[in-house]
């Protein structure tokens, strides 16, 4: 019997919405990440992107854990001698939540371009509504994964901002 070899002939793209209200941010990313790369099937292949596709809807509820909504910092660097800009969490939670997600599962893709490639196959939204019903995508329901361990120290940008 010969080892079974996946074509991209071969490969079925479904599409799925996960709701990402009340869920942590880096085990939403982790499955996310996961679905997007295929790894779910049967037929994966490291060298093929096989992955589906994955809407993700209301962004700005996700949680994050312990005092990271107030002391992680996204950094990013221009290039220049004195470009690094350090961007808290709390700004970006509060102006694109959408982009915080998008990092997470880009962290957790390839570095190259088949990763890139997967990458385009992700769509995020701040509010529940999206624009991918024509696709029927079937609903991913990760409460029981991707729920916090402990409720106190989850936090959103809500209950921050209240307190300020």
């Amino acid at each position: 019997m010969k080892t079974h070899t996946t074509k991209p002939s071969e490969i079925t793209r479904e599409w799925w919405l996960v709701d990402a209200d009340g869920v942590v941010l880096g085990r939403l990313a982790s499955e996310v990440a996961k679905r997007l790369r295929g790894k779910h099937k049967p037929n994966y292949s490291p060298h093929l992107d096989v992955g589906d596709h994955v809407v993700v809807i209301n962004a700005s509820k996700v949680l994050l854990t312990g005092n990271k909504l107030t002391q992680k910092q996204y950094h990013r660097h221009s290039g220049y001698p004195g470009g690094l800009r350090n961007i808290p969490y709390t700004r970006i939670m509060s102006e694109r939540p959408d982009l915080a997600i998008e990092k997470a599962v880009k962290g957790m893709l390839p570095s190259n371009r088949l990763g890139r490639a997967m990458l385009k196959k992700l769509r995020v939204y701040a509010g529940a509504d999206h624009q991918h019903g024509a696709q029927n995508p079937k609903p991913l329901d990760l409460k029981d994964v991707a729920a916090p361990q402990n409720i106190e120290q989850a936090h959103t940008i809500e209950e921050v901002q209240h307190h300020v």
